[in-house]
């Protein structure tokens, strides 16, 4: 009776061949006793007869398999048998893969299959003897379970040596399909060593398929990735992809690593399978999506400038220098190169080299471009150039970058407000340690622009125009006066009942000391408004408040001047600060003691004039 045409799911199938290693074998021999036109499911193809097949390479998957069902059932020696067990694993997914090819006469499988077989044979016996507590002494039992262990490391090794480029093809291969979320590790470890046998030895095409499939799960389950990590080789491989002549499995592999490294307890297994220098090929010769995917991993493996020298020694510095200068290169690759570089000048002798190479007129260049992830990205880079290093920060200000960064945050351009943010922290961290620079930020309408931002920017900008105001405040007396001719003392009393404290904080700062320069003193008192103001704010209930030792600062300068006491006692809040004082508020004290003394004088001056 002719058996009938049965049409399978491909999820069925997938479920049966990922269940256990023991089901798979069964299946696939269930599967050939079909005709031609019996199951099929794209893109397998289960056509191939019995006769085809070596009768060792059957027998030996037949034994692994036994053998791996049976060590489950092992009590003892179990840390051994669990160390067996993933090699028995990956010698049964090569000799699968091999089965499941039309391999023809590529090779010569007899000799090693016949050594496999004995070791396979000697592995049952002890597996039995460990089953029946049949044998002699522990010491030995030990000792010759290590020989089978490494007697298979070896056969791994050599089926590795003698695959043939391309022997498996997709018309003859079984593909497991990803275990469910719920997968025991076994299963998911069955996965993964069933892709590493498809890396081994398949097609160019093969190999791009099980890349992706790679990909998808440790984007799917990160437990993939400790699996895979755990597995000899399998990291080797994906490092040695990164040379592949096919672009498609470059950037696949690129995309595998640049994801592991996104991993800090993996990052060292990359390194010693010493991916720098193929990622440095990469981003010399690869295509436009792996030179960023390569950007991408360096970034990872070179923060806190770890790996720097490797980097350096493989030629790195240069040719990311070159991706930064060349105007071809995409804003997105410029941005990550700018990423690796600014990691690596932690290390002295790494930014002195980048110096001489003439990074920095590159990068200032770069901070001009209108493309604002470029433009970010170089000034973040020229502020970390510049850190503690007078001299680097000469070369900027010589090669107009102060100008460059003052120029983002004029009102009229039409800059970001993140990229003005980046720009306010560089002026600060360029500036700051240099007396010099008043004269020039003033020369390029730095203050306009400061001003500006404290009245009408949005907060995160306003918080850097304070930060700013506060340290043209510190620079010096000349700078104080500029400030307050300029107008900046009302910009900052706005900011004294800001919500954030932080802001509060930096704007009372700023106005007490600019307050200490008599001319500022008597242009704040003018307002009577700003006065009044700061009474008001004077609240008894909030001893303790940081917001009021901030405010009684800036009255304990301005009750140095005798118009602003005279305002002080007007404005009708003077009973504020009274409880503060009673509340042994220092500062508050003082301050009653000067107004008490100043209204004392104002009475003898009445009595005199009597």
């Amino acid at each position: 009776m002719e058996r009938p045409s049965l049409q399978l799911h491909h999820n069925i199938i997938n479920k049966i061949l990922v269940s256990s290693p023991t089901k798979t074998l069964k299946f696939r021999r269930y599967l050939k006793s079909f005709p031609e036109n019996g199951i099929s499911f794209q893109p397998m193809n289960f056509n191939m007869d019995d006769e085809e097949r070596k009768p060792g390479l059957k027998q030996a998957i037949e034994n692994i398999s036994s053998l791996i069902s049976l060590s489950y059932s092992i009590k003892v020696f179990a840390v051994k048998w669990q160390s067996i067990r993933p090699k028995l694993e990956e010698l049964l997914t090569n000799l699968t893969a091999i089965e499941n090819c039309d391999s023809g006469e590529n090779f010569s499988l007899s000799s090693t299959l016949e050594k496999i077989l004995i070791t396979l044979k000697d592995c049952d016996d002890l597996a039995r003897r460990c089953v029946d507590l049949s044998y002699s002494g522990k010491l030995l039992m030990q000792s010759d379970l290590d020989i089978i262990s490494s007697k298979l490391d070896s056969h791994i090794k050599r089926l590795s040596e003698i695959y043939a480029l391309g022997l498996l093809s997709n018309g003859y291969a079984i593909v497991v399909s990803r275990p469910n979320i719920s997968a025991s590790r076994d299963d998911m470890r069955f996965y993964i060593n069933d892709l590493l046998s498809r890396l081994k030895i398949g097609s160019v095409d093969m190999k791009k398929q099980a890349l992706v499939a790679f990909n998808e799960s440790i984007q799917y389950d990160d437990r993939y990735v400790k699996i895979a990590v755990q597995i000899d080789s399998f990291i080797n491989y994906l490092v040695n992809f990164l040379d592949f002549q096919d672009n498609e499995v470059r950037e696949e592999a690129a995309k595998a690593v640049s994801f592991i490294a996104g991993s800090q307890p993996f990052r060292g297994v990359l390194i010693r399978a010493g991916i720098i220098s193929p990622l440095i090929r990469v981003l010399e010769c690869g295509s436009q999506l792996s030179k960023e995917l390569a950007a991408m991993c360096l970034n990872k493996l070179t923060e806190n400038s770890e790996n720097a020298w490797s980097v350096s020694s493989h030629g790195g510095v240069s040719i990311l220098m070159k991706i930064c200068s060349n105007e071809d290169s995409a804003a997105e690759l410029v941005s990550l190169a700018c990423g690796v570089l600014k990691n690596l000048v932690g290390v002295d002798e790494i930014k002195r080299f980048m110096v001489e190479e003439g990074v920095i007129p590159l990068f200032v260049k770069l901070a001009r471009s209108k493309d604002e992830i470029t433009q970010i990205s170089s000034l973040d880079f020229l502020q970390a150039m510049a850190y503690g290093d007078e001299l680097v920060r000469e070369v900027i200000v010589k090669e107009g970058g102060i100008r460059t960064l003052v120029r983002v945050l004029d009102p009229k351009s039409s800059f970001s407000s993140k990229t003005r943010e980046v720009a306010f922290r560089g002026i600060v961290n360029l500036c700051f340690s240099s007396n010099g620079s008043l004269n020039m930020l003033i020369n390029y309408g730095f203050m306009d622009h400061i001003l500006y931002f404290l009245r009408y920017g949005d907060v995160s900008v306003q918080e850097l125009a304070l930060k700013a105001a506060f340290w043209l405040c510190g620079t010096s007396e000349e700078a104080k006066k500029v400030m307050g001719d300029a107008g900046f003392m009302p910009a900052l009393v706005k900011f004294l009942d800001s919500k954030p404290y932080k802001m509060r904080e930096m704007a009372a700062e700023t106005l007490s000391s600019m307050v200490i320069i008599p001319r500022n003193r008597k242009r704040f008192v003018q307002n009577d408004q700003n006065v009044g103001l700061l009474m008001q704010m004077l609240d008894p209930g909030e001893v303790n408040s940081g917001n009021i030792k901030l405010l009684l600062s800036i009255l304990m300068s301005l009750t140095s001047c005798n118009s602003a006491r005279k305002k002080i006692m007007n404005s009708g809040y003077v009973m504020n600060i009274e409880k503060l004082a009673e509340a042994e508020v220092s500062d508050a004290k003082t301050i009653v003691r000067r107004l008490s003394s100043s209204k004392f004088r104002n009475i003898l001056s009445g009595i005199w004039h009597f």
